[in-house]
């Protein structure tokens, strides 16, 4: 499920002034505050308003020892001579050690973004309090983890090469990059009417938390994030990530699973995108009314035009299971829904009650353990047994919600997560083999 954005006036910031000589006199300032010699720590990094992490009486992460915390912190100085020294200074005289520093030059001033290592027992109130004496405003901090020790350019470039090798990669990458936001996806058309929705600039568009981008195939992505606006630096970084998804095309990996169910028979899990929209239509006219209604939550004769944004893997990664003929008899899909992730399957009738469904659920929840996602939830209806049943062998912890009829049962992904229950028969076969007949 892609739920439509709601309208955002958007307008672009000035071009920064960028003082280059600024940041190399200072950066001596910055190495002389440092200090060496200490393990990476471990910690999430859920990034909170600074007051409600320290209701929650978070002071940070410790290492092995029990000994140091790390921190990233962002804070706003002005742009003129000895600024960062200043602030470097005062971070020195708590005994913070400074692990890297990163600029973010604005129109009007510039923002520093450090990762920091300190005592263990040092409130972030006090670091914030040290940074605003010394002429910091806006700051933001939250706890840090061994991947933030990663620089940019490194992080960068990993991002650029997961998004190269799979497009439904897009979002994620954008998410990792920016940190922990809201990310959108509003195709050219509205898959049920085949209107066309609101466009961004091609050169995209950025206004405090909010940015728009233009997708590679038309459409819009925004990108929201509740405590800290992003800098023309980030919206520069999102953009060459979006530009590069746009001159890469369509694409997705064409590996492919041959296993074999209980009763015998061979099935194909691979990867499906939108050149499987005809064999995906045509299980649909396969398929019972009361099947495509369980599935679509609507009028029988829609479910076609769904299809293609379905498909997609802008908006997400489809699975798709084939006979040893080549027919496809189910589609499972993992659809990025904001900052929520939503399963969903379709199994033809023949095909049902086979442990096809909770193949491709165990699959999609793997898939979503790795996207770094924190739960799932899967829109049903109440008399949908199978789909139940297929969430509860997860063996996850779920949450269930019902209203007039339609169940949401949203799975935690802070367990195991299940791995595929049939055996293998070969693996990374090549797309388009066939495994026998059916």
């Amino acid at each position: 499920m892609t739920p439509d954005m709601s309208d955002v006036t958007r307008t672009k910031n000035g071009n920064p002034i960028r003082h280059w000589r600024r940041n190399a006199i200072e950066l001596a300032a910055l190495w002389w505050s440092r200090r060496h010699g200490h393990a990476p720590p471990t910690s999430d990094t859920g990034a909170r308003p600074l007051a409600e992490r320290q209701q929650a009486g978070q002071s940070g992460t410790d290492t092995a020892d029990g000994t140091k915390a790390l921190w990233r912190m962002r804070t706003t100085v002005r742009d003129e001579p000895g600024s960062l020294a200043a602030l470097c200074a005062a971070l020195a005289g708590l005994r913070i050690d400074i692990l890297s520093l990163q600029t973010h030059p604005l129109a009007q001033g510039t923002v520093d973004e450090f990762l920091l290592r300190t005592r263990s027992d040092l409130e972030a109130s006090a670091i914030t309090n040290a940074v605003a004496q010394a002429g910091g405003t806006e700051s933001w901090i939250e706890r840090a983890d061994a991947h933030d020790l990663v620089d940019a350019p490194t992080r960068v470039l990993g991002l650029a090469t997961r998004t190269a090798l799979d497009a439904a990669e897009l979002p994620l990458a954008l998410r990792q990059l920016l940190g922990r936001c809201t990310i959108r996806s509003l195709p050219a058309h509205s898959p049920g009417s085949g209107r066309a929705q609101e466009s961004a600039p091609v050169e995209g568009a950025l206004e405090d938390t909010v940015m728009r981008l233009r997708a590679p195939e038309g459409g819009v992505i925004t990108v929201e994030r509740p405590y800290l606006p992003f800098t023309p630096t980030e919206f520069a970084r999102a953009r060459a990530l979006v530009e590069l998804d746009a001159r890469l095309g369509p694409r997705v990996p064409r590996g492919q699973d041959v296993l074999t169910l209980p009763e015998g028979n061979a099935i194909t899990v691979r990867r499906a995108d939108t050149s499987d929209l005809e064999a995906a239509k045509e299980m649909h006219a396969r398929c019972s009314a009361r099947t495509l209604g369980m599935r679509y939550h609507g009028p029988v004769g829609d479910a076609d035009r769904y299809l293609r944004h379905l498909l997609s893997p802008r908006f997400g990664r489809t699975l798709t299971v084939e006979t040893a003929s080549g027919r496809v008899v189910g589609l499972g899909h993992l659809l990025w829904d904001g900052d929520e992730t939503e399963v969903a399957l379709l199994v033809e009738d023949e095909w049902q009650h086979r442990g096809v469904g909770s193949e491709l659920l165990g699959r999609l929840v793997t898939m979503a353990v790795e996207a770094g996602c924190e739960n799932v939830y899967a829109v049903t209806q109440a008399s949908n047994t199978a789909m139940v049943a297929a969430m509860r062998g997860l063996g996850l912890p779920l949450d269930y919600q019902i209203e007039e009829g339609t169940l949401v049962i949203t799975a935690r992904l802070d367990a195991t997560p299940v791995a595929s229950r049939l055996p293998y028969d070969h693996a990374a076969q090549p797309h388009g083999t066939p495994a026998g007949r059916d």
